[in-house]
């Protein structure tokens, strides 16, 4: 080989990885640390995606999250597999996706898509849904491990009472204790101010790469937020996570620079997307609305994950203040400053079969929504991990639909 040929080369080598490229390293290294803590003989644990990640972190306990894998499982084309297998387990297909993939592999100990460590603990937060709480406690009774519970009740209040935050305070206080005895791990005060600092700083990174979506048109494609929010769950106390979303909030202002989007295609229209995202068919959805000329601007659910806080109280607050635990008339504000703060013109919602506490209000909150925002919407049924509840040709008929309207209301107002 020349001279010349091998500086080429090593340029090509050299070159700096995108930060798409790093998070994807951070959530694949989260699973082999996991593996390989449980080979050298610790516990590892299993936890539910928006339990306070600031105790196992700052115990130093490796954990996995079960609704990650299944997100992961779906989207590589195992969602069905899983989840039939679970119903020859005797679970009803009106059970969670989620939790049905899960369940299976509880049953298998492997997966083809991705694999991860069995448990030696669970920790399980409900400030997601109260389904999580019997999913858990029938994986702690099959395995016969420990099962460390915060409950969070459903915010009937638009703000969070100090007497929920007391409550919550004993329950995160317990949670440690509970974790102490049974791994023989010790809580560093010290430590603990740190990984809330970390996971400040990298919450702050994650949203302001979010909120690029505020320009027109916007840098970056939202179906990239979805892609990305995997590192928000499983590593957001990790210093790591804090410099890839710096470097992709970095990115995506260097893109508004220079007139640049990882959106492919013209964005003819910007819409929100409502709901979790149906992950066996993230592709077809994507597609279609490119097909359309519509880019996701607005998503509460990719935002969901950045938790601030600024102190013990606070931190109770804001992980009592996530998208499913929170009052109807919040959950409309945080859809209508969305729409508003990026000025997004349209909305497509994700009618989620899976998730009955998210899609419960689905119908009364679109109605709102439109009442407040005056823009179209439509809706279209799916499912977060089994494919089996989703159709290409009502999805692609609703979005045709929605681009028409879109697309009438533009011209109507230009005329």
């Amino acid at each position: 080989m020349s001279e010349e040929k091998v500086v080429k080369t090593e340029q090509k080598e050299q070159k700096p990885k995108k930060a798409k490229h790093l998070l994807g390293d951070i959530a694949a290294k989260a699973y082999a640390d996991a593996f390989a803590a449980k080979e050298a003989g610790e516990m590892v644990g299993w936890s539910s995606s928006i339990f306070p990640q600031e105790i196992p972190t700052t115990l130093g306990l490796h954990v996995v999250y079960p609704e990650n894998h299944a997100a992961a499982v779906a989207a590589k084309g195992g969602g069905l597999e899983f989840c039939e297998h679970a119903e020859g387990m005797g679970f009803s297909n009106d059970v969670c996706a989620y939790a049905r993939v899960n369940l299976a592999f509880m049953d298998r100990e492997y997966c083809e898509q991705i694999n991860m460590p069995m448990p030696d603990f669970l920790l399980c937060c409900n400030n997601i849904c109260n389904e999580m709480i019997k999913w858990y406690e029938h994986i702690a009774v099959s395995l016969d491990i420990p099962l460390i519970m915060m409950d969070i009740p459903y915010n009937t209040d638009f703000e969070v009472s100090q007497d929920r935050v007391d409550y919550m305070k004993g329950q995160f206080e317990h949670a440690i204790k509970q974790l102490e005895e049974y791994t023989g791990k010790k809580w560093d005060e010290k430590k603990f101010e740190e990984v809330m600092k970390v996971s400040q700083e990298s919450s702050k990174q994650w949203l302001r790469a979010a909120s690029y979506s505020k320009y027109i048109p916007s840098p970056l494609s939202g179906f990239d937020l979805f892609n990305h929010m995997a590192v928000a769950v499983c590593a957001r106390g990790n210093q790591a996570a804090v410099d890839a979303f710096k470097m992709l909030g970095d990115e995506y202002e260097e893109n508004v620079r220079l007139g640049k989007s990882t959106y492919r295609g013209e964005e003819k229209h910007r819409v929100m997307f409502e709901g979790i995202a149906c992950w066996p068919y993230l592709r077809h959805k994507l597609e279609t609305l490119n097909k359309y000329g519509m880019n996701v601007t607005a998503t509460v659910y990719a935002e969901a994950f950045g938790v601030f806080y600024d102190d013990l109280d606070d931190m109770m607050r804001a992980y009592s203040s996530t998208v499913n635990v929170i009052s109807f008339e919040r959950a409309l504000d945080m859809r209508v400053r969305a729409i508003r703060d990026t000025n997004t013109d349209g909305a497509v919602f994700h009618v989620n079969r899976s998730c009955k506490l998210w899609s419960g209000f689905t119908y009364e909150l679109s109605r709102r929504l439109s009442e407040e925002t005056g823009i179209p919407i439509v809706s279209f049924d799916g499912d977060q991990a089994d494919p089996r509840n989703f159709s290409k040709a009502q999805y692609d008929t609703r979005i045709q639909g929605l681009d028409e309207v879109m697309t009438a209301r533009k011209e109507a107002q230009q005329s």
